[in-house]
C-alpha cells in the first residue's frame, strides 16, 4: 500500500501523549485540606461573631501597615517557591544512587526472605509463559479466512496479544506474591502488555498507509523507552523512594522522550526542495515540543494538551479515516465513499477520536487541583459547555452525514428503478419527490436542535429564545401569508400524491415536466426548453399526464367503398405485430384496436382507432402506428380519401362559360399596368 508520511505531527501525538502519562505520577500533587471538627468549626464562628473580637481585629489592622500589591505579592511568593524546589531537587540529585539501591535491596531482601527469586527471574519467567502460550495459540489455532487483509491483520495482531494478557494475568493473580515484588511485577507486566498493544496498533496504521515506515520505527522505540520509564516511576512511592528523588526520574525520563521526538523531527524524511526551508520548519517544529513539554514541566496541563490538539488532532484524523477506509473498503468492496456503511465507518472513527481527546480533557479539568481558573465559576462553566459543546456538534454531524448518505442512497435506487415495472416505477417516482424535501427539512431539524443545545450548555436560557421564536414565526404568519399559502399548499400537493419529480403536468398556463421542488414552488421543465418556477399556491388543480396509463384516440378517414370489415383485419393484424415488437411491445398496454365507423363525412368515412400505453409513450407509438397502418392499406389495395370537387352534365358547362364571362368582364374594366 502506499506509505503516507505523517511526520512530525502524528509522531508528536504519540510523544506528548505518553509524556503526560509518565507526568502524571510525578510527585508535584496538591494535598486536600484537612477538615475541621464541626465542634470547633462552630466555636470559631461564635468567636468571630464577637464584638470585642472584632473591634480588637479592626485595630489591629488599621495599626499594620499597608499591605503590598497583589500582583508584587503573587511575584514573589512565585519566586520563593521556584528557588525553594530548585535547591531541593539539586540536593536530592546525589541521593539518586542510595535511594535505588536502598529499594532494590528492600526488594530482594522480600523475595529472599518468601522463597522466591529475584525479581527479573521471576518477570522473565512470567513473561516466557505467556509468549510460549501465543506461540501455541499461533501454532494450533485455525486462522479465519478474511478477504480484507487489514482484518485479518488486526485478527493476527490482537489475537496473540489477547492470549498473552489473559495467560500472564491469570498466572499472576493465581500466585501469592509479598507486597513490594507484587507491586514490581504488576507494574512491570501491565507495562509490557500495553506497550505489545500499541504496537498492534502502530502496525495496523502502517499497513493502512497512515503511517510511514521511519514513524513506524520511531514510535515503536518510543513507546519501548516509555513503557520502561513510566513503570519505574511508577514504583517510586510503592518502595518508599523520596518525593524529589522521583520528581527527577520523572523530568529525566520526559526529557530522553522529548530528545527522542526531536531527532525523529530532524530525521524524518520530507519531501523539501529548499534545504533552508527544511531547516526552519525543523527548528520550529523543536521549539514548539519544547514549549509544550515546559507546560506539562510547570504542571499547565490545559495548555499542555490544547499545543497537542492544536497541531496533531487534524492529522490524526486524517490517519484514522485512511485507516477505517482501508478496513471498511476491504469489506465491502462495492460501496463508495458516500454510502451509509462508509460514512459510519469513516466519520464515526473520527468521532470516537474527538470524543475521546475531549473526554480526556474533561477528566483533567474535573481532576486536576492545579487548575487555578476552576476557581472562577463563570470561567468553569464556560469551559466545560465548550467542551461539551463539541461533541454535540460531532454527534449532530455525524447523524446528519449518516441521514444525507441514507437519503441519497435511497434516491439512487429510485433514479435506477425509473424504467422498472409501473408500480416499481411509481414507488421510485414518489421517492425522488418526497426525499429531497425530507433531507432539506431534516437538515433544519438537526440544525436547531444542534444550536439550541449548545446554547444551553453555554449556560444561555433557551425558554426564551423558544418563545421569542414562535412570537416571530406568527408576525412573520401574518406579514407574509402568501408565503405561507404556498408552503401549506405544498404541503397538501405532497400529501395528495398530484405530482412526482419526471412527470408531466399541467395547471392553467403552466405545463411541463416536474424537475424538483422546494418549500413554496415547484419547477416546470417545458417540452420546448423553458422552465417555470410556480408557487404552489398559483397551481390549482392540476392535470397530470404521466400517471398508470394513457390511452390515445386518432380518425383516418377512407373512401365509401371501403371494405370495413377487412380494414378491421388489417388492424388486428397490426396490432399484434406491434405487441410482438422488442421496442415498442413493453411499452403497449391495450394494443391497437378498430372501434369502427366514426361518422360519415362529406368526402368518405371516418374509421376509429385507439391503443392504450405508457404514460408519454403514446406519441411515439402513434407515429409507428401510421407508418405500419399506411404500408399494410396500400399492400392491400385500400386507399385513403382525399377532398375534392364533383361536378356533372350541363351545369358543369354552363358554370364554366358564366365564370369565363365573369372573368373577361371584370380584365375589360381594370386599368392597365404602369410599367
Amino acid at each position: 500500500m502506499k506509505q503516507v508520511s505523517l511526520l512530525p505531527r502524528s509522531l508528536i501525538l504519540f510523544v506528548f501523549t505518553i509524556l503526560f502519562m509518565a507526568l502524571s505520577l510525578q510527585p508535584c500533587r496538591a494535598q486536600s485540606p484537612e477538615t475541621p471538627p464541626p465542634a470547633k468549626l462552630s466555636e470559631l464562628l461564635r468567636l468571630m461573631n464577637d464584638p470585642e473580637l472584632r473591634q480588637w481585629l479592626e485595630k489591629r489592622q488599621a495599626a499594620e501597615p499597608q499591605a503590598p500589591a497583589i500582583a508584587e505579592t503573587m511575584i514573589e511568593t512565585g519566586e520563593a517557591r521556584a528557588r525553594s524546589r530548585y535547591q531541593a531537587l539539586r540536593s536530592a540529585i546525589p541521593n539518586i544512587p542510595a535511594q535505588i539501591a536502598a529499594a532494590t535491596s528492600r526488594v530482594r531482601e522480600q523475595a529472599r526472605n518468601n522463597g522466591f527469586a529475584p525479581v527479573f527471574v521471576l518477570f522473565a519467567a512470567l513473561v516466557g509463559v505467556g509468549l510460549a502460550a501465543e506461540w501455541f495459540f499461533k501454532k494450533t489455532v485455525v486462522k479465519a479466512r478474511f478477504q480484507n487483509p487489514l482484518i485479518a491483520l488486526a485478527v493476527g495482531e490482537f489475537g496473540p496479544w489477547v492470549t498473552f494478557a489473559l495467560v500472564s494475568s491469570a498466572i499472576f493473580l493465581a500466585v501469592d506474591w509479598p507486597p513490594l515484588l507484587h507491586v514490581v511485577i504488576l507494574f512491570y507486566l501491565l507495562a509490557f502488555i500495553m506497550a505489545r498493544l500499541a504496537f498492534a496498533v502502530c502496525k495496523i496504521l502502517a499497513d493502512a498507509g497512515a503511517l510511514s515506515a521511519f514513524g513506524h520505527r520511531r514510535i515503536r522505540l518510543f513507546i519501548a523507552v516509555l513503557a520502561i520509564a513510566g513503570a519505574t516511576t511508577s514504583l517510586a512511592r510503592p518502595l518508599f523512594i523520596d518525593r524529589d528523588v522521583e520528581t527527577i526520574v520523572s523530568y529525566g525520563s520526559s526529557i530522553l522522550l522529548l530528545l527522542i521526538a526531536i531527532e525523529a523531527v530532524w530525521r524524518r524524511p520530507e519531501n523539501v526542495t529548499a534545504t533552508g526551508q527544511q531547516t526552519v520548519v525543523n527548528v520550529l517544529y523543536s521549539l514548539y515540543m519544547i514549549c509544550i513539554w515546559f507546560f506539562w514541566a510547570t504542571n499547565f496541563l490545559g495548555l499542555f494538551w490544547a499545543g497537542i490538539y492544536l497541531i496533531v488532532l487534524p492529522k490524526l484524523l486524517v490517519a484514522v479515516g485512511q485507516t477505517a477506509e482501508a478496513f471498511a473498503k476491504g469489506h465491502w468492496p462495492n460501496d463508495n465513499k458516500n454510502s451509509a456503511r462508509m460514512v459510519l465507518a469513516v466519520r464515526g472513527a473520527r468521532a470516537l477520536v474527538i470524543v475521546a481527546a475531549v473526554a480526556w480533557i474533561i477528566f483533567i479539568w474535573q481532576y486536576n487541583p492545579n487548575i487555578l481558573a476552576r476557581e472562577n465559576p463563570t470561567v468553569d462553566a464556560t469551559v466545560r459547555g465548550a467542551l461539551k459543546s463539541i461533541v454535540i456538534l460531532i454527534l449532530a454531524d455525524l447523524c446528519w452525514q449518516l441521514s444525507k448518505a441514507f437519503i441519497d442512497a435511497r434516491m439512487g435506487d429510485a433514479n435506477n428503478a425509473a424504467s422498472s415495472p409501473s408500480a416499481e416505477a411509481a414507488r421510485a417516482s414518489r421517492l425522488r419527490t418526497l426525499l429531497p424535501i425530507f433531507r432539506n427539512a431534516l437538515a433544519a431539524v438537526v440544525i436547531a436542535a444542534a444550536v439550541l443545545t449548545v446554547l444551553a450548555e453555554m449556560g444561555v436560557q433557551i425558554g426564551p429564545l423558544i418563545a421569542g421564536a414562535g412570537i416571530f414565526g406568527v408576525a412573520v404568519g401574518f406579514g407574509s401569508q402568501t408565503l405561507v399559502k404556498d408552503i401549506v399548499s405544498g404541503i397538501f400537493y405532497l400529501m395528495d400524491d398530484a405530482f412526482r419529480v419526471g412527470e408531466y403536468i399541467q395547471s392553467g398556463s403552466y405545463m411541463g415536466t416536474v424537475e424538483s421542488f422546494s418549500l413554496r414552488s415547484v419547477r416546470l421543465r417545458h417540452h420546448r426548453g423553458p422552465v417555470f418556477t410556480v408557487p404552489f399556491g398559483e397551481l390549482g388543480a392540476v392535470q397530470n399526464m404521466s400517471r398508470d396509463w394513457a390511452t390515445d384516440k386518432f380518425l383516418l378517414r377512407f373512401p365509401f367503398n371501403t371494405d370495413v370489415a377487412k380494414a378491421k383485419r388489417i388492424i388486428e393484424q397490426i396490432g399484434e405485430q406491434m405487441k410482438a415488437d422488442p421496442e415498442i411491445g413493453p411499452q403497449i398496454l391495450e394494443t391497437l384496436q378498430m372501434k369502427g365507423v366514426e361518422q360519415i363525412g362529406d368526402f368518405g368515412v371516418e374509421l376509429s382507432f385507439a391503443f392504450t400505453a405508457l404514460p408519454g409513450r403514446q406519441t411515439y407509438i402513434r407515429r409507428q402506428a401510421y407508418t405500419m397502418i399506411r404500408d399494410a392499406f396500400m399492400e392491400n389495395g385500400i386507399e385513403f380519401a382525399q377532398p375534392g370537387v364533383h361536378a356533372s352534365g350541363e351545369e358543369k358547362s354552363d358554370a364554366a362559360l358564366m365564370l369565363q364571362k365573369k372573368w373577361g368582364e371584370h380584365l375589360a374594366g381594370s386599368p392597365s399596368p404602369r410599367t
